[in-house]
């Protein structure tokens, strides 16, 4: 039952929210948002050591909210994949585990990476349990879902694998819903423009 209702719920906001893969206000406002960029974030690394996103200048970046007990944690195993197929073009996943939906990753970073590691082989970046939604939402998921900060769109964490899309400057792209796989050819498509 609950399934069905959260279903029927992210269809709604599918239906009024803004639309995934949407590049328009990305092409549009690219040259005035120079200075709007995830390299002014610091963020704990799953060993609890600072890493400043700066250190992925030049690199195509998607930002990935992931869970460890959720219907769509098989998704690990596509992730692993497209960084294996495209880290030597520049491509490099950023997962941040957060607990925001029912529960679904209530390890902990130990426990997550001690998971990651041995059911799906990552070996992408994975970081120290934020929060991506709320009052306590982690600054970085506060740029990448206000406008007024990222300069590109406003977007709601909908779900765990929430995947967003950065360029090699820094700068936000899109959004891609947490059902759409990165197999997606609107995915992929949107990440092969930016090589």
């Amino acid at each position: 039952m609950i399934a069905i209702i959260l279903s029927i719920m992210l269809g709604l906001f599918n239906f009024f929210g803004p639309k995934e893969g949407q590049l328009d206000s990305y092409q549009s406002n690219k040259l005035q948002n120079s200075d709007k960029t995830i390299y002014k974030f610091t963020m704990d690394d799953i060993d609890g050591k600072p890493v400043s996103l700066s250190d992925f200048k030049g690199k195509v970046v998607l930002i990935v909210n992931v869970a460890s007990k959720c219907g769509l944690t098989p998704q690990y195993e596509e992730l692993q994949a497209l960084y294996e197929k495209h880290k030597d073009k520049g491509l490099v996943i950023l997962a941040f585990p957060a607990n925001n939906f029912l529960g679904q990753e209530p390890g902990t970073d130990a426990e997550i990476k001690s998971f990651c590691s041995k059911n799906y082989g990552v070996t992408f970046p994975v970081f120290s349990k934020i929060s991506v939604k709320g009052k306590d939402m982690a600054p970085l998921y506060q740029f990448l879902t206000n406008q007024s900060e990222n300069g590109v769109m406003d977007s709601s964490v909908k779900w765990n694998f929430q995947k967003y899309l950065i360029d090699r400057e820094g700068r936000l792209v899109t959004f891609f819903d947490p059902r759409t796989s990165v197999n997606d050819e609107k995915v992929t498509g949107a990440i092969e423009q930016l090589f």
